[in-house]
């Protein structure tokens, strides 16, 4: 699913012990990557928890099926959306970017918060044009 015109992303549905959509940017030569528990923010004032995972394989971002049980992340996953990824702001709490998919559309924010015990939480929204 590489790009020749620029940075991609990647949005996989992901049934696994629950139902979460990943979130994959293309940085720094990997797939940064977020697990947000429901579906995320096609429009604005919509917004979404989001926790920071590993980081994936650019290779990673076609891939759909089946993770074995007794695997890490066992269960379906499929694509929900992809297309060009234009970052504008990347800082160690703040991300603001541009997503060019069938769903996402437009300009995107990941804040890093202190939500919870977790270190890991951001907040992804849709940022107004």
């Amino acid at each position: 699913m590489t790009d020749k015109d620029g940075l991609i992303f990647v949005i996989q549905k992901h049934h696994a012990r629950n139902l979460h959509y990943d979130l994959r940017l293309e940085m720094q030569g990997v797939l940064k990557s977020w697990a947000i528990p429901k579906e995320p923010p096609t429009v604005e004032g919509v917004k979404r928890l989001a926790i920071q995972t590993d980081d994936h394989a650019i290779e990673y971002a076609d891939f759909e099926g089946t993770i074995p049980e007794g695997n890490y992340g066992a269960g379906k996953v499929e694509i929900w959306d992809h297309g060009i990824f234009e970052p504008e702001i990347v800082k160690e709490k703040e991300i603001v970017f541009s997503l060019s998919g069938e769903k996402m559309k437009g300009k995107f924010v990941l804040v890093k918060t202190n939500f919870g015990k977790a270190k890991n939480s951001w907040l992804f929204f849709k940022k107004k044009e």
